[in-house]
């Protein structure tokens, strides 16, 4: 009515100098984002940048704004995001969504690389360290959308079953004979049948009838039965396929997989779509980041560190992990790849227990003589070499386990606390004492726990726990991130690698705050 406009003309001298938003602003016009301006096939001069649109995106992420219809409603009334729009009308949310899941999406680990070089250039981060660690983070899909690969497969046996009594049927009635490789009928062997059933039907003149009160003829039942019984084998076929080396997935989002979570408020241990995030720390911040549908974090290290070196030039050499990434096979991808391995063992927290040292049974507590190449049990008998076995790992990985047995187990008194295991069908006075030993896993063990014993393993190991597990405590509960908003494996990597980029920012702009660049690793505290 009768105000007076007093806003200045610029908005900039509304905002502080030390405004974390400045400093977001000023490190990606240092960026080239050139994979990102690909992906767009012309810009309009009236609209917001790709460059501007990935500063609106990463500072909603440093505010704990994630749905596109917020930023949008952000870029209309917030200062600081009208500042990167720099005068351009505010994105709609349909916009802002195709940025992440159609454009973001095909570069989104490029992106976090130019991020990761850019740091390793001002010197904050190290390039000689990096703690890896995962956690699941729920997917997007429909909760109880699961499609079990175990049941799926059950399934397709008995409709297998069903086809063969069928086709038996067939070759009765109407005289259809094929060669079958098998039990199992293809595809392909079924339509065969049905072009025959249907040349039948032609030569008899037969018209098919559907409705109430309509008597349907045999060949149209056979027709219909077969019919139904390829489109289920279709269905099943593809579902098995979608699996691929997985145990699930979800109906609404098949790049999901069914894990156990942590957040279980049934208390129930019910299995929820996922994925498991996995993040590489160098000095707090978050350098390298992969999305993998395993459950489980051994089989992700070696695809993450050949990832992560096919997109940053230069060369970790530790590699610092939790008990949950060791296994041989990455003990050994570590050592040739040139690289040190600084990963709890599996049994390194049970070992310090004095129920375990006391365990007359276990391998780690009887003596070994290299020589003669036997161990000796807690009775003074000795436990010889039998035979060495090859086992083929999932990854396709072989072992060598050699396998130890006592012959002298007759009538030991300590039997029944040297082995263990009740579910086994032998009496307890017929069973032996076995090892299964791999020679090259407990080398390597042994290596590795001389190396994380030591004080700069230590150290490391310390700093593992603060900064990996930190940056998931700082995703999860500072930036209150929980589940994702995106569907497909590409686009929870892009939302991911929006998270670490804000993570990133956030730990700059505190480092800089707080005069606390440049440093790399925290110290051991000094006991007296």
């Amino acid at each position: 009515m009768n105000y007076q406009l007093k806003l200045p003309f610029e908005l900039e001298v509304l905002i502080p100098d030390d405004d974390p938003v400045r400093l977001l602003s000023v490190f990606v016009e240092e960026l080239e984002l050139t994979d990102l301006y690909r992906s767009y096939g012309k810009i309009k001069k009236d609209q917001v940048t790709p460059r501007q649109m990935f500063k609106i995106v990463i500072y909603a992420a440093m505010n704990h704004i994630y749905s596109s219809r917020d930023i949008e409603t952000a870029c209309r009334r917030d200062i600081n995001f009208m500042y990167l729009l720099e005068g351009k009308p505010a994105p709609d949310h349909a916009t802002i969504a195709r940025f992440l899941s159609l454009h973001l999406s095909q570069c989104s680990k490029k992106t976090l690389a130019e991020v990761t070089e850019m740091l390793y250039s001002l010197g904050e981060i190290s390039g000689t360290h990096i703690f890896i660690d995962g956690t699941k983070i729920e997917s997007a899909a429909n909760r109880y959308t699961f499609v079990w690969k175990k049941a799926v497969t059950k399934h397709q046996q008995r409709l297998c079953q069903k086809i063969a009594v069928f086709v038996e049927e067939c070759e009765i009635l109407y005289g259809i004979r094929f060669i079958f490789n098998g039990k199992k009928f293809g595809l392909r062997t079924l339509k065969k049948i049905r072009k025959r059933l249907y040349k039948i039907k032609e030569e008899e003149g037969i018209v098919f009838v559907h409705g109430i009160g309509k008597r349907k003829s045999q060949i149209q039942k056979f027709i219909e039965t077969l019919e139904g019984s390829m489109e289920k084998l279709k269905e099943y076929t593809q579902k098995i396929h979608l699996c691929g080396d997985r145990n699930s997935y979800s109906k609404t989002d098949p790049d999901a997989t069914f894990m156990r979570m942590k957040e279980d408020h049934m208390q129930n241990g019910q299995l929820k779509p996922a994925y498991n995030l996995q993040h590489g720390v160098d000095s707090e911040y978050i350098t390298w980041l992969d999305v993998t549908q395993r459950p489980t974090d051994t089989r992700t290290l070696i695809p993450f560190v050949k990832d992560m070196e096919e997109h940053l030039s230069f060369h970790y050499r530790d590699i610092v992990a939790d008990a949950g990434y060791e296994s041989e096979e990455n003990y050994l991808f570590l050592e040739e790849n040139g690289q040190t391995a600084y990963i709890k063992p599996n049994n390194y927290e049970q070992s310090k227990k004095r129920r375990y040292k006391q365990d007359i049974g276990r391998m780690e507590n009887m003596t070994y003589d290299p020589e003669q190449d036997h161990y000796v049990c807690f009775n003074g008998k000795k436990i010889i070499w039998k035979y060495d076995r090859k086992e083929k790992t999932a990854t396709g990985y072989q072992r060598i386990t050699s396998v130890y047995e006592c012959i002298e187990c007759a009538g030991c008194p300590y039997k029944t606390k040297c082995i263990k295991g009740n579910n086994s069908r032998i009496p307890i006075e017929e069973r032996v004492k076995r090892l299964y030993v791999s020679k090259t896993m407990k080398e390597k063990r042994r290596e590795d726990l001389e190396r994380i014993t030591s004080g700069y393993g230590t150290q490391l190991r310390m700093n593992r726990s603060i900064q990996a597990e930190g940056s998931f405590a700082d995703v999860k509960a500072d930036m209150a991130f929980r589940r994702y908003t995106y569907r497909g494996i590409d686009n929870v990597t892009a939302q991911s690698v929006v998270l670490a980029i804000a993570h990133n920012i956030n730990k700059l702009h505190n480092k800089i705050q707080n005069d606390k660049t440049g440093r790399h690793l925290f110290e051991l505290k000094k006991t007296a």
